[in-house]
């Protein structure tokens, strides 16, 4: 299953951002390393290659989230 997620940027009337990209950013990143973090430790319930593929595409939204950040405060399209 590979969907497409668009990111509302959250702007007010100036175009400044509403929504500290990077608390968001580094929160899907942190996120993910946890559940590394637990799958590491042994964590019963928690099957390795979901966890795996879940950060990986957490990170990726991060990713996502900054380019798109990067492009708006620059002025250009992502």
């Amino acid at each position: 299953m590979n969907r497409e997620v668009t990111l509302p940027l959250i702007v007010d009337d100036r175009g400044t951002l509403q929504v500290a990209a990077a608390d968001v950013s580094k929160l899907l990143r942190t996120v993910g390393g946890r559940w590394v973090h637990l799958v590491e430790n042994g964590e019963e319930g928690l099957d390795e290659d979901t966890v795996a593929a879940l950060t990986i595409e957490l990170a990726k939204l991060a990713d996502r989230i900054d380019v798109a950040c990067i492009a708006h405060s620059s002025g250009t399209a992502p």
